[in-house]
């Protein structure tokens, strides 16, 4: 079991290796990490970034964790003929069907999730691999 001090610990590793290809291709983005219940674990908001990406960046988080999956694979099942079709007017408006979020996994299990917002769909996901990568 993850204890919230280490996933701090992992989400400020993340955070850090995000913000450095965020700035590497330089799009000022949104860092989000939660737990495995979709709470924020870390907020990190670069300069001049989106004032829009700090609720995506959130979402994208909190639906991968919920969903188990990337928020790009639940783009592909979002779609008209897709098992989750009709998915993001769910829960809120809070589920993102659209790149940017992957859940965090440990032993298989997932312990959190991270949600990036403000550039282009493949810069988002490219910075949130980042992140990712980090605790690898």
């Amino acid at each position: 079991m993850t204890t919230t001090g280490k996933l701090l610990d992992m989400a400020k590793k993340m955070a850090e290796a995000a913000a450095a290809k965020a700035i590497e291709i330089d799009v000022p983005m949104v860092i989000v990490i939660c737990d495995a219940s979709g709470n924020t674990v870390l907020f990190n908001r670069m300069e001049d970034s989106l004032l829009a990406s700090m609720d995506i960046a959130t979402n994208k988080a909190y639906t991968a964790v919920a969903l188990k999956m990337g928020t790009d694979q639940a783009a592909d099942l979002a779609k008209e003929s897709g098992q989750l079709f009709g998915i993001a007017s769910c829960d809120k408006g809070r589920m993102v069907v659209f790149g940017g979020g992957f859940p965090i996994f440990e032993a298989g299990k997932i312990i959190g999730g991270i949600g990036v917002s403000g550039g282009s769909v493949a810069e988002d996901m490219t910075v949130a691999q980042a992140g990712l990568d980090a605790i690898k």
